[in-house]
């Protein structure tokens, strides 16, 4: 069952905003196909930080063809039009069938500081595909791609949601998440304000959790494949094509990444997906050549909580009301730094009860200090 916090309201489309009828914008008629007839143009669905708008046309040979457009509004609006515009398009190139078709990105002509994505339009049902269908073409994705040059990252900043992702490229998978935990870190406290139990937690995860978990998969012969994944694989970027019956996977955060970062929400209950998706998906992929070292299997599960951890903060982030995903961040990691650097736990914690602890800041939530996050 999705679990849905009291207190959610959803996005709903600024009355300024909707439109019925046939004007668009010049920019986006010249993506469109020479000679395209613009039939009807209509408000379709709203964002935070963005309008979309179903296109009908009629093609020069006579046959209807519908886009798909999402306009911007906010101060990233171009790096946002552009990260999806470059996502889809490296994820329809591996999976055309399970992605709109990609068709242009850029600044609207009426008013240069709106960005507009436009792409094909689907034909979907808002609805989980069948487990095993779903899970096998994110197999497909992870399987099919690497990337251009060995490395962690992406050639544009991606976006999930409002949030931009760095995605400048790394040698190695920890250094990437490192770098990525901890720019979420620092923007989440920002957001959110300050929190003892955070900032005593966080510089243990930097500095003990995530090498203790993610340094033993490029380590003893083992390596980390960078492969494209969708990185915001909630159910909301999720359907079902009406016309094919297959998944269709849409807004993507999209870089080249260790697969299992694809897992990260799907072990939270305000997501309609679970750990059966994780199970099936190794069911489709699970094959070792001879004397091919495995993943270390014995921490995976500590190895997707640490990514949904991420996740959590990324709402906390994106929806300032919301104080419960904060704590779900929190309790996982309390229970991955008292699993993998007790120790260190133990001794930070008593240092605080005798008040030595500097880098943690005073006791007042309007002048302590930033926590150690390097």
């Amino acid at each position: 069952m999705v679990y849905i916090p009291p207190g959610f309201e959803a996005a709903t489309v600024p009355a300024n905003e909707a439109y019925e009828g046939t004007e668009l914008d010049d920019a986006v008629k010249a993506a469109l196909p020479q000679g395209a007839t613009i039939k009807w143009v209509a408000t379709y669905y709203p964002s935070f930080w963005a309008i979309s708008y179903k296109i009908d046309t009629v093609l020069c040979d006579g046959s209807s063809q519908f886009y798909f457009l999402k306009v911007y509004n906010t101060e990233y609006a171009n790096e946002m039009a552009l990260g999806e515009y470059e996502g889809s398009k490296a994820l329809y190139k591996a999976l055309p069938e399970n992605v709109p078709r990609p068709i242009a990105a850029g600044a609207l002509a009426s008013d240069a500081k709106k960005h507009f994505y436009l792409a094909e339009f689907k034909n979907i049902t808002d609805e989980m595909p069948e487990t095993s269908k779903f899970v096998s073409v994110i197999a497909k994705l992870h399987q099919t791609t690497e990337s251009p040059n060995g490395k962690f990252g992406f050639h544009v900043t991606t976006y999930g949601g409002d949030q931009a992702v760095d995605t400048s490229w790394c040698d190695t998978w920890e250094e990437f998440f490192t770098r990525l935990m901890k720019n979420t870190m620092k923007k989440e406290r920002l957001v959110q304000g300050p929190n003892d139990e955070l900032d005593k937690l966080s510089p243990l995860i930097l500095g003990h959790v995530i090498p203790r978990l993610l340094r033993p998969l490029e380590s003893d012969g083992r390596q980390v494949k960078p492969v494209l994944v969708h990185g915001d694989l909630w159910h909301g970027n999720v359907a079902v094509d009406n016309e094919t019956g297959e998944p269709i996977v849409y807004d993507p955060c999209a870089f080249y990444a260790h697969n299992e970062y694809d897992f990260a929400l799907w072990r939270a209950a305000r997501y309609r997906t679970n750990r059966q998706h994780v199970q099936e998906y190794y069911e489709v992929t699970e094959t070792t050549k001879p004397g091919e070292a495995t993943r270390p299997t014995e921490e995976e599960d500590d190895r997707h909580a640490l990514y949904a951890m991420r996740s959590d903060l990324m709402v906390s982030i994106s929806w300032s009301a919301n104080k419960q995903t904060r704590q779900l961040a929190i309790d996982a990691m309390r229970r991955l730094a008292e699993k993998y650097c007790k120790q260190e736990l133990n001794a930070l914690e008593s240092g605080m009860k005798s008040g030595s602890v500097a880098d943690l800041g005073s006791s007042s939530p309007d002048d302590r200090t930033e926590p150690n996050l390097q």
